[in-house]
């Protein structure tokens, strides 16, 4: 393909960008370093590095995006998707296309899919659980933290609800006894047909299509997506059937009608901000 023209950045413009990039990526992951090397564990931001599998070394690292060069960038050399020329730095793109063609198309389709469609807010996160639905005593994911309710009660929010989760990521995780219960049948090959933006999975996911077509993709882009995951991930375990009061965050309990409207209207919102990233994301991808 014919690459698009680019744009040259002087080192005294990008490398502060990337010095910010690096110092802002360390504050923000600094409690989730601290307590790693402590052994401790906590449901919000250890999920955005265990279940996406993106260490904080590569957030950490700084990509201007595909169509811009850096110029002296000497230490790009060698970088994977990268080519440098007179000691000028830019994204390989023919190069990244020839390995990552492929998901970059699959991407574009889901998100042009996603953004076509309504935001479906009536799941009332049921997704977290349907996870330990009539779960036996050890056998929890996150057995650190106690059910809000109990076990009994827990079953019995989800007999009595109507559990719709279109998001195949999040159904693989029912329980055996869960699965009939849901609404939908969302599997991987079905995902582009399936997917919603009201879905706080599908908004998380974000993250990972940003950090998946790196070095495509800016990482100013990377990290507000990174910030928006953290976000909704918190919405997503207040709303769980797990008690998370010793992380400081107050239940949403979408067992009560008060808690559901509250959960509709944060989740709303989300999906917002999640079709204003999707739409930057689609943007940020190769023609």
């Amino acid at each position: 393909m014919t690459a698009p023209p680019s744009t040259l950045v002087p080192r005294e413009q990008w490398l502060p960008l990337a010095r910010a990039h690096e110092e802002a990526v360390d504050a923000l992951t600094a409690g989730h370093r601290e307590r790693r090397a402590r052994g401790e564990k906590h449901p919000v931001e250890d999920f955005l590095f265990d279940y996406y599998r993106h260490r904080v070394g590569h957030l950490r690292r700084w990509h201007p995006g595909h169509g811009v060069v850096l110029a002296d960038a000497p230490e790009y050399e060698g970088r994977t998707g990268y080519v440098v020329q007179d000691g000028a730095a830019q994204v390989d793109l023919d190069e990244v296309l020839e390995r990552r063609g492929a998901s970059v198309e699959r991407v574009r389709a889901l998100l042009t899919a996603t953004l076509g469609r309504p935001a479906h807010l009536g799941c009332f996160g049921m997704h977290e659980w349907a996870m330990v639905y009539r779960l036996a005593p050890g056998e929890q994911r996150h057995e650190q933290l106690p059910l809000r309710l109990g076990q009994a009660a827990t079953d019995e929010v989800v007999e009595r609800s109507t559990v719709r989760c279109s998001h195949f990521d999040a159904y693989r995780f029912f329980t055996e006894p869960a699965r009939p219960l849901n609404a939908l049948r969302p599997t991987r090959e079905a995902q582009v047909a399936m997917e919603q933006p009201g879905c706080l999975h599908a908004g998380m996911d974000l993250y990972k299509w940003c950090f998946t077509l790196a070095p495509l993709v800016s990482s100013s882009l990377t990290l507000d997506a990174f910030l928006l995951a953290r976000e909704i991930r918190v919405l997503d375990m207040q709303a769980s059937p797990y008690d998370v009061s010793a992380f400081g965050l107050a239940a949403v309990a979408v067992e009560t009608p008060a808690g559901r409207a509250e959960y509709a209207r944060r989740q709303r919102d989300f999906a917002v901000r999640s079709d204003a990233l999707r739409r930057r994301l689609l943007e940020a991808l190769p023609a």
